[in-house]
């Protein structure tokens, strides 16, 4: 593998430099015929036509020349930096990239990239997973949450391709392919199919109508409460009241269809349907209670819907039942949850893997309750880190690495928003759900977040990153997180997600921190010199005309030197014995 590394690199090289040696030959040979060409061309009078029309040239031309330069270069640098902020990646290099690349020698051979693709894909194809996004297991509700921010704001908390994925899931969860096969006629009077309709709906308030029109034709549909329950009701109280009524139908669908489930696919995809309210009212009313402040109670209702339903894990309830238990401080039972559901054949999350870090920085704080609060990596350093500190800070790099922007949330140095009710796992989407409902628990246990923000500070990715941190343990996360270390490399397609997930308002974080593209400085160079030649050239006209004269005759000065030596080192009459020839 060595070897055959060294020889594509071999021959990449040789490639590129034969591709330059062209360029760089066909560049003399034009050079050279213009020389021999010179007398047939005219190219001194012409050189000499140009001069005489310069130095008739006005002061106000050159103002107005670089006045234009420099607003015409405003206005490039105004578009890059707009498109670098939507797209991350300046204009100019991508077009330049896609379209003068190929012709300067940017494409590879192809049968190598081939080669070298097929051996990355046959060994990251397990571990490099695509950018899925995921249902947020404590997502807020419509009508008595995120609608009360907008109510107070003016600002809208969801996207609409979040809510687009609402409605998708919600067509997934409590629909089935026997809606579909009804005749039309029968559709417009079955309550399903209404609220089939209405799940569809953009407009809120058709959906909303469409529920109160399907609990007409049929006050036990249990689908019709669960939409009424998050999107009309406007408290908390008022949103349980309604998932009891969804579960007291739900229940009700859920059994009959139970004893029915055996007699054909029908009757399957109806009983998989009402597993499926039942599951979700459910858990919904484990976070109503939650809310409310009866903890123990959701903790119980968590439990229960769990042991109930173990194959209904990809629903995530085991992040609600942790939030629950850090909430009473019951950390031998997290402890416990994150035995079972920290494994390496499941898929990571922020909550998994700040939890556990939270569980080792409070072992920290229980072993040393004082020297915990005053922990830093210079005391560190001097006395050597413990056991305790050690788990702690390594916990803390696998949380950092899994999810970069966390930190910044956890520390407050930068502001939360609503989390949304979809989330891209690793990336600001995900953070922003941690943070919203686990700082408390970060603040409850004494030194966390400053053993978070030692560590933090110490790593490559730090606000205020140090250089030579005075502990190796602070240096174990990889820089940069696209090489991986502990989990897959960080994918490159969180940024493009997040945008997409989060409102407009939010300043989307973003890892690694990319810089300013080469193109936005240039143009912003090149608009504040022409605009200062501008404003010096109105102001002095003459001095100004002078140093233009002086730049001139000094860059030319060289080409003039080069023909100079050309013409006695060639005879002066070759153009006539070439035409004789």
């Amino acid at each position: 593998m060595a070897d055959m590394e060294v020889v594509d690199r071999v021959k990449s090289w040789l490639s590129w430099s034969w591709t330059w040696y062209l360029w760089a030959l066909w560049l003399f040979l034009v050079v050279l015929l213009i020389y021999l060409l010179r007398t047939p061309l005219r190219v001194y009078e012409n050189m000499n036509i140009v001069a005489m029309f310069l130095n008739t040239l006005t002061p106000k031309f050159y103002v107005a020349l670089t006045g234009t330069s420099s607003l015409i270069s405003g206005l490039i640098l105004i578009f890059e930096w707009w498109y670098f902020r939507k797209y991350g990646t300046s204009f100019i290099e991508q077009v330049s990239l896609n379209h003068l690349g190929p012709w300067l020698g940017g494409v590879e051979n192809n049968n190598n990239g081939n080669n070298n693709t097929n051996n990355s894909q046959n060994n990251n194809q397990q571990s490099v997973p695509e950018c899925k996004v995921w249902r947020n297991p404590l997502n807020l509700l419509r009508g008595a949450e995120y609608n009360r921010y907008t109510w107070v704001t003016g600002k809208e908390p969801l996207t609409y391709y979040d809510m687009n994925l609402s409605a998708q899931d919600h067509q997934t969860f409590f629909t089935c392919d026997t809606d579909h096969s009804r005749p039309s006629d029968e559709l417009a009077s079955v309550p399903s199919a209404v609220m089939q309709r209405a799940w569809r709906e953009r407009n809120p308030q058709a959906r909303i109508k469409a529920a109160h029109e399907a609990l007409e034709k049929d006050s036990e549909c249990a689908t019709a409460y669960i939409l009424l329950a998050e999107e009309e009701a406007t408290t908390i109280l008022e949103t349980e009241r309604l998932f009891k009524q969804a579960l007291k139908v739900g229940e009700a669908n859920y059994k009959k269809s139970q004893s029915t489930q055996h007699l054909g696919a029908h009757y399957e995809a109806i009983h998989r349907r009402d597993t499926n309210v039942c599951v979700y009212v459910r858990r919904r009313l484990a976070m109503c209670a939650r809310k409310l402040g009866r903890v123990k109670e959701a903790v119980k209702m968590m439990r229960d819907l769990m042991k109930e339903f173990p194959m209904m894990s990809v629903l995530n309830i085991h992040e609600n039942l942790i939030e629950a238990l850090l909430e009473l401080q019951a950390y031998a039972d997290v402890q416990a949850v994150l035995a079972k559901y920290d494994d390496i054949s499941l898929p990571k999350s922020a909550t998994i893997c700040y939890t556990a870090a939270l569980l080792k920085a409070r072992a920290v704080a229980d072993n040393f309750p004082f020297a915990s609060c005053r922990f830093s990596p210079e005391i560190a350093s001097k006395r050597g880190l413990s056991t305790a500190e050690m788990n702690a800070v390594e916990a803390i790099h696998r949380a950092v690495e899994f999810n970069p922007h966390v930190p910044k949330y956890l520390l407050e140095t930068k502001s939360l928003i609503l989390p949304p009710e979809h989330l891209l796992k690793r990336g600001d989407s995900e953070a922003i759900a941690y943070a919203f409902f686990h700082l408390p628990h970060w603040k409850r246990v004494d030194g966390a977040l400053n053993l978070l923000h030692c560590t933090w500070e110490g790593s490559p990715y730090g606000e205020s990153a140090v250089g030579d941190a005075p502990c190796h343990a602070f240096r174990m996360i990889p820089y940069p997180l696209e090489k991986g270390h502990l989990f897959y490399p960080y994918p490159s397609c969180t940024e493009s997600a997040d945008r997409e997930l989060l409102p407009a308002f939010h300043e989307v974080s973003v890892y690694p921190k990319k810089e300013l593209p080469f193109f936005i400085l240039f143009t912003a160079g090149l608009c504040s010199v022409t605009a200062l030649l501008a404003l010096l050239t109105h102001q002095f006209p003459e001095p100004m005309g002078l140093v233009a004269k002086t730049f001139l005759n000094t860059i030319t000065s060289p080409f003039n030197f080069l023909v100079e030596k050309l013409e006695g080192v060639l005879p002066s009459n070759l153009w006539h014995q070439l035409t004789r020839l």
